[in-house]
């Protein structure tokens, strides 16, 4: 397991996982400051990379790795991070698809929570290509905090999906993919990552028991 990075407390009531999405590393702003934002609110939060990503920390361009790798590289970071605490000592999660591959070992890991930042319902354009077959009976509390005008799954879109009574959707206002809202919507994105770390942290405390 390569390095990983840490946020807040170490004897937090529980620690949250984040894993990257496609194309943005780690410790991209995005990452940086939903990490940071949910560490000051007194959890631990650990990061990592997918081994395509810390190759291209070297300079090797690579696109995603399998799918099989994606979910070992999960199924071994949760081993990692929980220890001997156990997995229920840990929530996972991450932006788009660092989300969505968490989404996909969730159960099995037998984690306390998962936490989607941007959720990647089908691929731009392409509303016909569902990515929402294990979310149907997905057993682990969940949080999904979606743009309403997410490309990837909009507010009008998700309601016609069938998931699991597990998920809970927050929708921020105008928010597309990053969470960026349009200049005249009157909202602006600081306002929608802000509420989206807010809404993860109270998530995390019901979770926690706190």
């Amino acid at each position: 397991m390569d390095a990983l990075l840490f946020d807040g407390p170490a004897r937090a009531p529980l620690t949250l996982v984040l894993a990257h999405g496609a194309g943005a590393p780690m410790d991209s702003r995005f990452m940086n400051d939903v990490a940071r934002g949910i560490a000051a609110d007194g959890f631990r939060v650990a990061r990592f990379e997918f081994p395509y990503m810390h190759a291209r920390r070297e300079g090797k361009r690579r696109p995603p790795d399998a799918p099989s790798v994606l979910r070992r590289t999960w199924l071994d970071v949760i081993g990692g991070v929980a220890g001997k605490s156990g997995p229920s000592s840990v929530a996972i999660g991450g932006k788009s698809m660092g989300g969505r591959i968490a989404s996909m070992v969730a159960d099995e890991a037998g984690v306390a929570g998962l936490v989607c930042f941007g959720y990647p319902f089908h691929p731009p354009g392409q509303p016909e290509k569902l990515r929402v077959a294990h979310l149907e009976d997905l057993k682990t509390p969940t949080l999904i905090v979606q743009g309403e005008r997410d490309q990837f799954g909009t507010k009008d879109e998700i309601p016609r999906y069938s998931l699991s009574e597990k998920i809970r959707i927050l929708y921020l206002p105008d928010g597309d993919h990053s969470f960026r809202p349009r200049a005249a919507s009157g909202r602006t994105e600081k306002q929608n990552v802000d509420e989206a770390i807010a809404q993860a942290s109270a998530f995390l405390r019901r979770l926690a028991g706190a």
